[in-house]
């Protein structure tokens, strides 16, 4: 055999071998990567819930999980106990729920005019914006509902927000009263039990799935809830809310006016009376000096001196009447006095 011939022979031995070796250990590697695929170290605040064939086989909490690779277990990992999930209830937003205002002619439709509003027990018309906080109670059935666990939560969201509107009237539901003063702590108490209401109506819906045998595993612990009015309304709101504080205003205006107005008159009032007093004060002196002579006469007992003081005053007042009847007041005869003229009787 040519000697050229071997060398080239065993160099193709020593190739293919070098392959071959190559692939072998490739596939030990793959092998291994595929047995260890499903060993994992859990975080402290997340747990694994391991399915083998689609059945659930265990839990397992944080820590190093060991599982055989997929396709036989499957691990699902999700959230500790004690952590909350935040989740925004999109089904009550009216931007979300209406696509598209316009049909395919170009015209408005009004198919969806009152989505996304809620009706109040007092016929008025909310949005409610739901943030809900939950936890996850059974992982197992969490992950057996997997994706529709969320869109339940949505609806039974729904479902309370509307029973918890109906029950309430809008401005229990609104909150917050800008032209009502001075209730902060009412108002903080209203929120409160607002939410604590909704959380409640949310859990007993999921009691009830839970007895029905459809347990989403969740239990929400929290709500936040945002309400707001459609933008019509909003601009009516606004109008009545300037209007009463224009009409306070015109209400103090004219308390202060009638304050003024009042101040005055009892000063006018107090004027009149003072310069009544002082003039009556001033006449009652004239007159207690115009009678001092004959009350003075009158308590000397002098009637000759009365009588002359008489005589000489009593002819210049009687000149100023324009007729005088004397009468003795001792004599008891009787007088014939004129009485009112009488129309004469027609014939």
């Amino acid at each position: 055999m040519n000697p050229l011939a071997r060398i080239q022979g065993n160099a193709w031995f020593q190739a293919g071998r070098m392959a071959y070796l190559a692939l072998f250990i490739m596939t030990l590697i793959a092998a291994a990567s595929w047995l260890f695929s499903n060993v994992r170290q859990i975080e402290p605040d997340k747990r694994a819930v391991v399915m083998r064939f689609g059945a659930v086989s265990r839990t397992a909490s944080a820590g190093l999980l060991l599982a055989w690779p997929e396709p036989i277990e499957q691990v699902e990992i999700l959230p500790a106990a004690d952590r909350v999930i935040e989740h925004h209830v999109t089904a009550l937003l009216r931007k979300d729920i209406v696509p598209a205002w316009t049909n395919t002619g170009g015209e408005k439709s009004d198919a969806f005019a009152g989505a996304g509003y809620l009706l109040t027990g007092d016929s008025g018309v909310v949005q409610l914006d739901v943030q809900v906080y939950y936890v996850i109670t059974d992982p197992v059935a969490f992950v057996l509902q997997g994706e529709h666990v969320l869109p339940a939560l949505d609806r039974l969201t729904e479902h309370a927000a509307v029973a918890i509107c109906a029950s309430r009237d809008l401005d229990t539901i609104l909150v917050a009263r800008p032209e009502m003063v001075g209730n902060g702590n009412h108002i903080a108490e209203r929120r409160e039990r607002l939410r604590g209401d909704l959380r409640q109506g949310i859990n007993q819906q999921l009691a009830a799935l839970n007895t029905a045998g459809s347990n989403p595993g969740i239990e929400v612990r929290r709500v936040d809830v945002q309400s707001s009015l459609p933008p019509a309304a909003v601009d009516a709101f606004n109008a009545v809310l300037t209007a009463s504080q224009q009409a306070e205003q015109n209400i103090a205006s004219a308390s202060n006016e009638a304050a003024r107005v009042h101040q005055e008159a009892v000063q006018l009032a107090d004027r009149a009376l003072q310069v009544s007093q002082a003039k009556a004060s001033e006449q009652i002196a004239r007159a207690s000096t115009d009678t001092a002579t004959i009350v003075q006469l009158a308590d000397d007992h002098s009637p000759e001196l009365l009588w002359r003081l008489w005589r000489q005053r009593m002819p210049a007042i009687l000149a100023r009447a324009g007729s005088v009847t004397a009468v003795d007041p001792h004599d008891d005869a009787h007088l014939i006095l004129p009485g009112p003229d009488r129309p004469s009787s027609q014939p």
